[in-house]
Parts: structure tokens; C-alpha cells; sequence
């Protein structure tokens, strides 16, 4: 399970890329949401604030809850109060490179991770199975001649 600091994410995910390359707060959950169905896996991730009126599009993301700490708290505080709730810390990894999460998750023996090394998992995670899902070569090629007449003959179509 993932406890993620959603905005200390997504200030170091812009960090490491072009300044041209603007990531948004869907477009990160859609990449995590990703992730998370690649690696079969589950999480939360906690931004400050109430976001937008129109939370739409942070629906249909696999297994990842998306959760706004509210006009008068700040996504920290409920982090701490969710680490402080789980029922099992050490199947928790908390996601952020706040120094005050990381020992909130430390004190609960759940596994804090930095921001980057994250992004850098998920980046690797998605690159490797764009990787394995490439299509062969001969798919789009196609069959050949003597092949399709081959098969034409076989399902009785010509004789």
C-alpha cells in the first residue's frame, strides 16, 4: 500500500523535467494509477487543499484514491493520521521527501521512500513493460501470398 504526499510528488517530478514538459495533478495520478495496475498494487495519494471543483477527472484511476486534506488542513496532517491508522505500517510505503512524513513513517516502521527514487521506479516500471509488450515485426507485415492462399485453401474457400 501507498501513502503518497501529492503535491511534494508532483513539485519534485516538475523539477526533473524540461520546463516545457508541465505535469499536472490528474496527469500524475494517471501515471501512478499505472503503475499501480502494472505492480497490482494499491495506494492513496493526499494533496492540499480542496482541488478542483470538478474532481472528474481523477475518477476511473486503478487502485489509487485520490484525497483532498480540505480548506483548513494540509495534506501532511492527514498522512500522519492515516500512518498513524494503519492497521499494518510495514506493508505501508510512504511516498515523500518531507523530512516530518518520513519520520512519521519511520516511528510506525512503515517505509518512507524519497520522491525522485519513486518517479525513477515508476518511470523504469512503465518503461519496461512498453518494452516487453512490443509487437512483433511480422504482425504488421502481414502474410504472404502462397501463406494467405495457403489458408484460403484450408478453410475451403478456393480449391
Amino acid at each position: 500500500m501507498l501513502l503518497i504526499d501529492g503535491y511534494n510528488l508532483l513539485h519534485s517530478v516538475r523539477s526533473l523535467l524540461d520546463q516545457s514538459a508541465e505535469i499536472t495533478d490528474d496527469q500524475l495520478c494517471r501515471v501512478i494509477g499505472e503503475y499501480l495496475y502494472r505492480t497490482k498494487g494499491k495506494g492513496s495519494i493526499i494533496f492540499d487543499g480542496t482541488g478542483p471543483k470538478d474532481k472528474s477527472v481523477f475518477n476511473n484511476l486503478f487502485n489509487l484514491e485520490v484525497v483532498f486534506s480540505g480548506p483548513n488542513r494540509e495534506a501532511d496532517d492527514v498522512i500522519e493520521k492515516l500512518i498513524q491508522q494503519n492497521t499494518a505500517p510495514r506493508n505501508l510505503s510512504v511516498i515523500s521527501s518531507d523530512r516530518r512524513i518520513k519520520q512519521a513513517a519511520e516511528k510506525r516502521k512503515a517505509t518512507p521512500v524519497d520522491c525522485v527514487d519513486f518517479w525513477m521506479k515508476v518511470l523504469k516500471q512503465i518503461e519496461k513493460k512498453q518494452k516487453q509488450q512490443a509487437e512483433p515485426q511480422e504482425k504488421f507485415i502481414g502474410l504472404t501470398n502462397a501463406e494467405t492462399e495457403y489458408w484460403l485453401r484450408e478453410f475451403g474457400f478456393i480449391k
